[in-house]
């Protein structure tokens, strides 16, 4: 049992059938040893835009708390606000759950995957909100120009 703990501590990607043909037995005896005597599952990378750095966490904790201020300060703040936002949208060719499933015992956390490699088919995504919701979205292609004539156009 040690040495599977340790096998799979090394690689946690591995299968049942990479870990039985290692020793030379069975699948179902390994996957029960995995299951029921390490209590370990497989799970699958729970899908996150992108992983934060301690400074980035720090500074949207500042900016919230400077809008929660400003908010608390006058009450009226944010129905005088329109903003918007522009974002590139990617399609993606990601693994599938079964790929990267991992084995973890239940007392690890939820293994974090960020997306990395991005298609080369891409548009891009304008977005204009106030308080009450959304007021405009428009999806541009790769290529097409956008600038202040552009905006002008659409406001």
């Amino acid at each position: 049992m040690e040495k599977v703990r340790a096998l799979v501590g090394s690689d946690c990607r591995i299968t049942v059938r990479m870990i039985a043909s290692e020793f030379n037995l069975n699948n179902t005896t390994f996957h029960q040893i995995l299951t029921e005597e390490l209590a370990m599952r497989k799970l699958c990378a729970k899908i996150v835009p992108k992983n934060l750095t301690i400074e980035q966490k720090e500074n949207r904790k500042d900016v919230y708390l400077h809008l929660l201020e400003r908010i608390q300060s006058d009450r009226n703040f944010l129905k005088n606000v329109i903003t918007g936002d522009e974002t590139w949208i990617f399609e993606y060719d990601p693994e599938t759950k079964r790929q990267n499933k991992e084995w973890h015992t239940s007392a690890s956390p939820r293994p974090k995957k960020a997306r990395l490699s991005k298609s080369k088919i891409k548009s891009m995504l304008i977005c204009d909100f106030d308080s009450e919701g959304i007021v405009h979205t428009e999806f541009m292609l790769q290529g097409q120009i956008v600038n202040q004539f552009y905006y002008c156009k659409i406001l």
